[in-house]
């Protein structure tokens, strides 16, 4: 896949991520430039940070109380990739089902250009409305 067609699968995959998140689910990101980035892409709708001096588990519990379930958007470094399995483990567990779909695809789309959420905006800019 050339470079062109990666971040094609990019701002699809964040116009429905947009369409969601405008439709009121909730995106659990690391902390406040990923959360920046996705503002500036276009989401609008609930966005919760898990770097907010709580635990993990404390974090899990909030967003199963509040919203019910979540698209869980760690980067895809290692660090990102731990972070997204104990979530997403943390989650099923609570009968919570998260989506990783918005992840996996930008995963996919966006390596080697970079591994994090907070700098989607200097290669994909505004996705197509």
């Amino acid at each position: 896949m050339n470079r062109e067609q990666r971040y094609a699968l990019a701002h699809r995959a964040l116009e429905v991520g947009i369409e969601e998140n405008a439709n009121g689910k909730v995106i659990l990101v690391e902390g406040q430039r990923d959360e920046a980035a996705l503002r500036s892409l276009g989401f609008t709708g609930p966005i919760e940070k898990l770097n907010r001096g709580w635990t993990v588990d404390r974090v899990v519990v909030y967003i199963a109380e509040k919203y019910g379930n979540c698209i869980v958007l760690m980067d895809w470094d290692r660090t990102g990739g731990r972070l997204q399995r104990r979530l997403m483990d943390s989650m099923i567990s609570l009968d919570i089902k998260p989506s990783d779909e918005l992840r996996r695809a930008l995963s996919k789309a966006m390596k080697p250009d970079t591994m994090c959420v907070e700098s989607l905006t200097s290669f994909l800019g505004q996705p197509d409305a």
